[in-house]
């Protein structure tokens, strides 16, 4: 990376930049010159990203969806924007109206208003206005707000994606060093295309640099579609836990769920993470989450972009390992 594309003063303001995705999307936003505003609820907590760029290439400041006026002075001045907010589960304040439709609706606006016009929106497959589910209906209003403020706007829409902070893979993980069954609600026979976190990093940074089409909705999914089963087999195996995966219709699962969600209220929301799964998740995994046949035709996909996506295989197995009973040293014998 060359100094001059750090003095040539592109400025883009990264909403969620502290996140999961948020690191990588800064990582390879960096590796292309950006200077990096990394609007987050706490900056003091974003510091961490700093080494990802030099000296004063990406910086923090305080923004809060819920509040315009923030958000306002979080882009003013900036060349792009990046939202990648989301929430998968709700907690106080933080609702799913309140940060992905609502919270989306903000930037959109301060954006417009900003009078940037090179923006890429996060979303997700299956968002959906008229979902029964909460989690994708306001991913769909979200994506609605952008398109409607600004119609250049790029949306990405990734199905479950992986790397080693994901909450996917590394929960199953925790769940098979705890329990002896583990609970495939929907029978295991919801597909997924997980996408490595990289990749999609990769995409933001592709479609700001105006190598995706103005307006476009991509869907992005890794290169090969994997049952829950299949994907709850390969964390076992690789993990060293034999464990015994028992199907559980839907139906039941709402009942299970429901008393995950109570148990957590009365807990005071100390219960763990892992342990809590929510009505609405259990109505997302009545449908599948793969990349559809329209966005293939379109070459609105990662391999449309020029990038190749990495497989499950080759980037999750070392992240596992600390799952194993005696970690790296699992495979090992004595002489």
């Amino acid at each position: 990376m060359s100094d001059t594309l750090i003095r040539s003063g592109r400025i883009v303001t990264v909403f969620g930049g502290s996140g999961f995705v948020g690191r990588h999307v800064v990582r390879a936003l960096a590796r292309q010159g950006w200077r990096i505003r990394v609007a987050s609820r706490r900056p003091d907590l974003a510091n961490y990203l700093q080494p990802l760029g030099r000296v004063g290439q990406i910086h923090a400041v305080q923004a809060n969806l819920r509040y315009p006026a923030s958000v306002a002075a979080a882009i003013r001045g900036s060349d792009a924007v990046v939202n990648l907010v989301a929430i998968l589960r709700p907690k106080g304040r933080q609702t799913f109206e309140a940060v992905n439709a609502f919270g989306a609706r903000a930037v959109a606006r301060a954006a417009r208003e900003a009078g940037v016009d090179n923006i890429v929106h996060v979303s997700a497959i299956g968002a959906d206005a008229n979902s029964d589910s909460v989690y994708s209906r306001t991913k769909g209003e979200g994506e609605q707000a952008m398109r409607e403020a600004n119609p250049n706007a790029i949306i990405l829409r990734p199905s479950v994606i992986f790397g080693p902070e994901d909450q996917f893979f590394n929960r199953f993980a925790a769940l098979a060093r705890i329990l002896p069954v583990l609970p495939m609600f929907g029978g295991g026979d919801t597909k997924f295309h997980p996408v490595f976190v990289g990749d999609v990093a990769q995409a933001v940074a592709l479609a700001l640099d105006g190598k995706a089409q103005a307006g476009g909705t991509y869907e992005l999914g890794g290169p090969a579609i994997k049952t829950l089963r299949e994907i709850m087999q390969f964390v076992c195996d690789e993990t060293g836990r034999k464990r015994f995966l028992a199907p559980v219709p839907l139906s039941i699962g709402h009942y299970v769920a429901l008393a995950t969600e109570i148990a957590d209220t009365l807990s005071l929301g100390l219960m763990p993470e892992m342990l809590i799964t929510t009505r609405d998740q259990i109505k997302l995994l009545g449908r599948d989450n793969i990349v559809s046949d329209e966005a293939r035709a379109q070459g609105f996909t990662l391999e449309g972009l020029g990038i190749k996506p990495e497989a499950i295989e080759s980037i999750v197995p070392p992240y596992l390992i600390r799952y194993r009973k005696t970690g790296q040293y699992e495979r090992q014998r004595l002489a």
